[in-house]
């Protein structure tokens, strides 16, 4: 630890975003688990130009700077679709944000927190929530529990000691949300199957898989579904338009019919379960950089993605039907048949299901009724941000 100051300075062009990106894979390339991210992706998620969140949202990244090198960095942000929650959800008037958290040391990472919270505070900002990285679509969360293993797909991997400084600087914990593992080789236990086959004998249900000749409108069917499945969930924002084209065209690339499922009910879409290979391990093998020859390796590996591991990062049934019996088969349904496929066409031997929020009782009890175990758990922190008696309002 250097006794040298340490200054923050704004991120304002297209060399700092880089500066930005670069300075997150140098640190997250010291930790033995971590899995280097696609380059030109991380530099979309904070382009302005590029990134639908920022059509909602006022974003400021910060880089720390020690001795002329940099040694940590934060973005703040107002999510201004957050501010229009109820407050019981977790967000609501008065919620700042940052995320994209890393820091060299407690000073620098103190000095990081202080700097998100003070932007956050000038635009009367009285609460501030992460790490929120940008979206809360994206990767939310520091992980406090299984550094020991490689992250799956779209999961964010962090150091032990950041929980650390970050509650030493006044915050605590908000919201756990977790992780489960599970061994998809063996049949699952008797009572899952029997009501598996009931569902499957209701003619009133038809589970399909999307189909890819119109996968736009596939997409805006399961988005739909989350919108209104999550609407109540802690922390739920809602999809704009936008959003839901943007996120269209980067699950295309991902999407695969055998392992992903939609339900009707009445001929009416009702539930859905998207279930995504795990690319980090062929990021890891590419150094997530595309080129120049990383862009051949990962085309062809997503062609047929043999021995992947799957992670089941989403799934939502319709309210009207939450709480129910139905719910919970149609859910044991899809999880069975895209089990069943990745298995036999995929050679899967392992999957993940998360995040699941940790007051998710229903979510808990299906992962816990097919033998799967919590293998990280990542949480997000708050603390209390007293505003001045004069201050900028909230820009959009």
């Amino acid at each position: 630890m250097s006794d040298a100051e340490i200054e923050i300075r704004p991120v304002t062009d297209k060399a700092g975003r880089k500066a930005f990106v670069d300075l997150g894979r140098a640190m997250a390339a010291r930790e033995p688990h971590a899995v280097p991210q696609l380059r030109s992706e991380m530099l979309e998620l904070i382009d302005p130009n590029k990134n639908p969140f920022f059509g909602h949202a006022t974003v400021q990244l910060f880089i720390a700077y020690r001795d002329g090198r940099p040694v940590g960095r934060i973005a703040a942000h107002i999510d201004h679709l957050a501010l229009e929650l109820p407050p019981e959800q977790g967000m609501g008037p008065g919620t700042g944000m940052f995320g994209y958290f890393d820091a060299e040391d407690q000073d620098v990472a103190t000095a990081l927190l202080d700097r998100a919270a003070q932007w956050n505070r000038e635009r009367g900002m009285t609460k501030l929530l992460g790490p929120i990285s940008l979206s809360i679509w994206e990767e939310p969360g520091l992980l406090v529990r299984g550094q020991d293993h490689s992250p799956m797909i779209m999961m964010g991997h962090h150091p032990a000691h950041y929980k650390g400084w970050i509650e030493a600087d006044g915050f605590a914990k908000a919201k756990a949300l977790l992780t489960y593992e599970l061994d998809v080789r063996p049949e699952f236990p008797p009572l899952i199957q029997r009501i598996v086959k009931s569902g499957e004998r209701n003619p009133r249900i038809t589970m399909r898989a999307p189909d890819l000749k119109n996968i736009n409108r596939e997409i805006e069917i399961i988005l739909h579904i989350l919108n209104d499945a999550w609407s109540k969930n802690w922390g739920f924002i809602p999809f704009t338009a936008d959003e839901v084209a943007y996120a269209g065209k980067k699950l295309k690339q991902i999407i695969h019919p055998g392992i992903n499922r939609i339900c009707e009910l009445d001929g009416e879409p009702v539930a859905f379960m998207l279930t995504f290979p795990d690319i980090n391990g062929i990021l890891k093998k590419i150094d997530g950089r595309l080129f120049p020859f990383g862009w051949f390796h990962l085309l062809r590996w997503l062609r047929k993605p043999m021995r992947a591991g799957m992670r089941v990062p989403l799934m939502g049934v319709v309210k009207e039907l939450q709480n129910s019996r139905m719910a919970s088969q149609l859910a044991f349904m899809m999880i069975s048949d895209i089990r069943e496929v990745a298995v036999a066409e995929l050679g899967t031997e392992r999957a993940e299901i998360g995040w699941i929020l940790d007051d998710n009782h229903g979510m808990k009890a299906i992962a816990d009724a097919i033998n799967s175990k919590v293998n990280r758990e990542y949480w997000i922190f708050e603390k209390a941000l007293s505003v001045p008696l004069t201050h900028a309002p909230p820009t959009h």
